[in-house]
């Protein structure tokens, strides 16, 4: 490992890793060509825990008279020894006769992790405080299902137990060594073939019953190819280059070069605090240049240097410093640093061949979504406005995605829920029958686009261009087709070239879906009779009463008309309490709910508004005493959960105890003192667990203390977005500006009068 020596270190476990570096057991890797997010989670099983006292993807528990120190059935988390900053896991443990003890460290879990981890060999590192016989360590079992050696159904397996002392001897003190061990070492153990690539579970449990008090810190578990070669063959990495340090109100972000060496497995965070020592922090994907520093207090001064490691963990020389203070932010300025930092996920983590927007990251990489770019692309025209990136960054960017959606699989114009960013061909997400059309999700992606066009109208050649591209889309969507057949009063929200109307799903209201009907009454070509709102959307016949009843569990609102009122709020339209928040937002982040009144209610922004301000009064109430929900913390929508996505709504079936922060950010137009709350409160309050590149993650449980570790396209967008309709109405302006929507509400308003 190289360091500069003007760097005085004081994190014992860096020098710890310096002295230990001899250990290793096995040989070292090849250098990895260089990295995509798919890259690194095709091989980091373990690398840090989001919160600081326990691992969520993790179990442990032991039977007496044995003991193993857990929290809450996890493992804890060491926060002051680590290879990795900031931090790695604890095992302690006392094996005695007759008990048992088992610690499982699960593979990182989010929706859309490419399948399959890649290499032949198991790699970890371990440090004993005190010294550990080879015979007094515990025994390792590998398990490709999550319930650990539980497993009965096919594919699950697991193998046999091997002695980890084995492959690490006798532990020294103070020193992390590196265990490496390759997959052939373990044997299925089970009725079916342990297949190594679909490892789920790193299991440890108790061999000597010695009676002894032992600790043993884990970190940076990984799967990756043991080298044939010897050593590898880039051991001087370049320092990081232009290194900038921005303050906030709660936290520094970093900015540096990104390094074009293929060798650079990760990137180390050195912080000093008040001219203190430089201390690592924290790590940064390979393909990632940015970093989000929380100090959770305004005033703090801060001094970064950060330095590229490779796959053996050497590092480079530590980057030219660069200092920020953070200091207390004006609510205006926390409203467009909470924009800019969500824009970033449309702008730098967007697909770089498509230009769309992933539906999830980390995730697969291959995969970019339709409705979410939709989104994305309103959040495009918010970061050009509000000058986070150039006009003609934002017209180059626009111009990419168009020219992607002009060559990509449609589906009589529409096109599917999921893309090949590189192909542009359908990937069948939910199953064999999504292989076709999505009709909603092509209406999100309209309505970012018919924003755009009259947003991007400016006299240059590549504006005009724009405008007469999207129009063409635009035109070419055949709105009319999803109706199924010529007298159907639905419209429909998947077709497939292979299997037709098989899912057969009609779009009935009040739920995400309103933006459907509206561009289809409105399409020049293709369009539907205005009548369609009333016979599909806001239908009265006895397929839309058992379909809005079957999927709330209640008759209220059943016929699209509620009028109950809850928690002292009048809801004219909207099924149960309201549902989930995103009903309020996904149609309405383009099209402006002022503009729109029906036979059922005089204003959908008072309607909306209404269901937001359920929405928290539900949380306040708090009927099932969840943790950590109140005035500040509220907004139940769609979102990861711990357990998967789920479309968590204010309702006994649905509230989870997961709170989801663009439900209450992307509802500032309708409740805008709460959800400044809301703000505030996840980021000063949560943001040293909540806060990242992107923003706010993805959701939290604060009951099971998790933390999404992911970011996804369906929410980022419209915090963007609706916080910038509620400043300036920009979005919402952009898209009513297009001729068609000014034609289709007259339309819908002649439908509205007929008896």
């Amino acid at each position: 490992m190289t360091m500069t020596l003007h760097i005085r270190f004081t994190n014992s476990s860096f020098l710890a890793l310096c002295a230990g570096a001899a250990l290793l057991v096995t040989t070292s890797f090849l250098p990895l060509a260089a990295y995509t997010d798919a890259d690194y989670y095709q091989h980091a099983f373990f690398d840090n825990s989001i919160t600081p006292d326990s691992y969520f993807y993790s179990a442990a528990g032991a039977a007496a008279p044995s003991t193993l120190e857990e929290k809450n059935g996890k493992l804890p988390v060491e926060s002051k020894l680590n290879v990795t900053p900031p931090n790695a896991l604890r095992l302690t443990w006392q094996s005695r006769e007759g008990g048992a003890w088992k610690a499982e460290v699960k593979l990182l879990d989010f929706r859309n992790r490419l399948p399959g981890l890649r290499g032949n060999t198991v790699s970890f590192w371990v440090y004993a405080p005190e010294p550990i016989s080879a015979a007094e360590l515990p025994l390792v079992i590998l398990s490709n299902a999550r319930e650990g050696l539980q497993v009965a159904e096919f594919p699950g397996s697991f193998t046999d137990a091997i002695p980890l002392g084995k492959f690490t001897g006798n532990l020294p003190a103070g020193k992390w060594v590196r265990v490496q061990i390759p997959f052939s070492a373990w044997h299925t153990a089970s009725i079916y073939e342990f297949r190594p690539e679909h490892l789920q579970d790193v299991i440890f449990r108790q061999d000597k019953a010695d009676g002894v008090r032992h600790t043993l810190l884990l970190d940076e578990i990984r799967v990756e190819d043991a080298s044939r070669g010897g050593e590898s063959s880039n051991a001087n990495l370049a320092a990081p280059k232009d290194l900038k340090a921005i303050g906030y109100d709660r936290h520094v972000e970093l900015r540096w070069q990104p390094s074009s060496d293929a060798s650079v497995a990760r990137y180390i965070i050195y912080r000093s605090l008040d001219g203190k020592p430089f201390e690592p922090i924290g790590i940064q994907l390979p393909n990632t240049s940015r970093y989000s520093d929380f100090l959770g207090k305004p005033g703090l001064k801060a001094e970064y240097k950060v330095s590229a490691s490779d796959n053996s963990y050497r590092q480079s020389a530590l980057s030219e410093p660069a200092s920020a203070a953070t200091r207390e932010f004006t609510d205006d300025e926390l409203l467009t640093m909470m924009q800019e930092a969500c824009f970033r996920y449309y702008w730098e983590g967007a697909d770089s061949h498509s230009g769309m927007a992933r539906e999830n990251i980390p995730g697969d990489d291959r995969v970019v979504a339709t409705g979410a770019s939709g989104m994305g692309i309103g959040a495009l025209i918010v970061g050009v406005d509000r000058g986070f990136i150039t006009r003609a960054q934002g017209v180059e960017r626009l111009s990419k995605i168009v020219d992607f959606l002009e060559h990509a699989q449609k589906y009589h114009g529409a096109w599917s829920h999921y893309m090949n960013g590189s192909s542009g061909k359908t990937m069948p997400v939910f199953g064999m029958y999504d292989d076709g059309g999505d009709l909603v999700e092509t209406s999100f992606l309209m309505e970012g686009l018919l924003a755009a066009r009259q947003y991007f109208r400016g006299p240059s050649a590549e504006e005009q261009a724009l405008f007469r591209r999207i129009t063409t889309l635009w035109e070419s969507v055949e709105w009319d087709w999803y109706r199924e057949k010529p007298d159907s009063g639905f419209l429909y929200w998947h077709w497939s070239s292979n299997w037709g109307w098989q899912i057969h799903h009609p779009l009935i209201g009040f739920n995400e879906v309103l933006i459907t009907y509206l561009l289809s009454i409105a399409s020049p070509t293709h369009g539907v009779p205005a009548d369609m709102y009333y016979s599909g959307w806001a239908s009265q016949s006895q397929r839309a009463l058992e379909y809005r009843a079957g999927w709330s569990g209640t008759k209220d609102g059943d016929h699209y008309f509620n009028g109950n009122t809850y928690y002292g709020i009048k809801l004219d339209v909207g099924v149960g309490t309201g549902g989930p928040l995103f009903f309020t937002h996904y149609s309405y982040f383009g099209f402006d709910p002022h503009a729109l009144h029906d036979r059922y209610t005089a204003s959908y922004f008072k309607n909306n508004s209404n269901i937001a301000r359920i929405n928290r009064a539900y949380v306040i109430a708090n009927p099932k005493h969840y943790p950590g929900y109140g005035p500040d913390a509220w907004g139940l929508t769609a979102s990861d959960g711990p357990n998967g996505y789920v479309a968590h709504a204010p309702d006994n079936a649905n509230d989870l105890g997961t709170m989801t922060p663009t439900g209450a950010l992307a509802s500032f137009p309708y409740t805008p003192e709460a959800s400044m709350l809301a703000l505030k409160h996840y980021y000063r309050d949560l943001g040293d667990r909540l806060w990242d590149i992107y923003g706010p993650r993805d959701a939290y449980n604060i009951q099971q203390n998790w933390f999404a570790p992911i970011y996804m396209g369906l929410n980022q967008a419209p915090i963007v977005v609706m916080i910038e309709n509620y400043r300036s109405g920009l979005v919402w302006k952009s898209f009513m500006a297009n001729p068609e929507i000014a034609e289709m509400l007259k339309k819908l308003d002649a439908a509205t009068a007929k008896q």
